[in-house]
């Protein structure tokens, strides 16, 4: 078990891992968990206790072990529900660019300090990039992440690694002070398109744009992303005005400007 950060609960943290153990391991008892986590037996029953009660894990009758409860399921399901709808309004658009580019287009959302690929289109290039959908990455690594953090609300990324500096190094290339991550973020509300210079993966390049949803908020982002010679030696603007355009389509179906109009 890592050590807690130190903003945060650790009696959270606790109550995360525990969830997380059972999420990868099924039906597990008190003492397995314990293993897992690192945690004293005594703790893990306390902690298991209030999560079944609140039905985020559930206990069977027969061998006592504990698994998910409904609570987590339900969460499950609404998160499914959440990107399967970004997931319907993008992909055409997906589809589009990556025709007109021939180049791997990603769909991205931000959890915490990391992206996670929901959606992908594989370019037709004979050199071109592939990322698993369900892969995640530090977010300040790429520019999926980049485009999405851009627009939280002010104050929203120092306090996200407030005391974490250096930030985790990728490449020669990467941000590592907040100081010179909310420097790009400012160019990138600027230009209206991210950049990722390398940063990520050495000789790849990658250019996104931020979606948002009906109450004004960076909801994912879409990305190209491929050798640098044609990402970022080619026309990164016109790449970005294109993916501009198809985000703020997307946008549109998701609500977003919906009450001004």
């Amino acid at each position: 078990m890592t050590s807690p950060r130190r903003d945060s609960v650790q009696s959270l943290e606790r109550a995360f891992d525990l969830l997380e153990a059972l999420a990868a391991g099924g039906e597990l008892g008190v003492t397995e968990l314990a293993n897992r986590t690192g945690l004293v037996p005594s703790t893990v029953h306390r902690l298991l206790a209030t999560l079944a009660k609140r039905g985020y894990v559930g206990q069977s009758g027969d061998s006592g072990r504990y698994r998910l409860g409904y609570k987590a399921t339900e969460l499950a399901g609404g998160l499914e529900h959440r990107v399967a709808r970004l997931c319907a309004a993008a992909r055409p658009h997906l589809e589009q660019i990556s025709a007109q580019t021939g180049e791997t287009i990603n769909l991205v959302v931000l959890e915490a300090d990391r992206v996670v690929y929901v959606d992908q289109v594989e370019g037709t290039r004979r050199v071109r990039m592939f990322t698993s959908v369900g892969t995640a990455a530090p977010a300040h690594t790429t520019g999926s992440g980049k485009a999405i953090m851009a627009y939280e609300a002010p104050g929203t990324v120092g306090a996200l690694y407030a005391g974490r500096e250096p930030l985790e190094r990728l490449t020669p290339s990467t941000l590592v002070t907040v100081a010179a991550l909310e420097a790009d973020l400012a160019r990138i509300r600027a230009r209206g398109y991210a950049l990722d210079a390398e940063e990520h993966e050495a000789g790849v390049g990658c250019v996104a744009t931020a979606i948002f949803d009906h109450a004004g908020r960076p909801a994912a982002a879409i990305s190209v992303s491929g050798p640098t010679t044609r990402i970022l030696h080619g026309d990164t603007h016109e790449l970005g005005a294109l993916l501009g355009r198809h985000a703020a389509e997307i946008s549109a179906v998701l609500g977003h400007g919906a009450a001004a109009a």
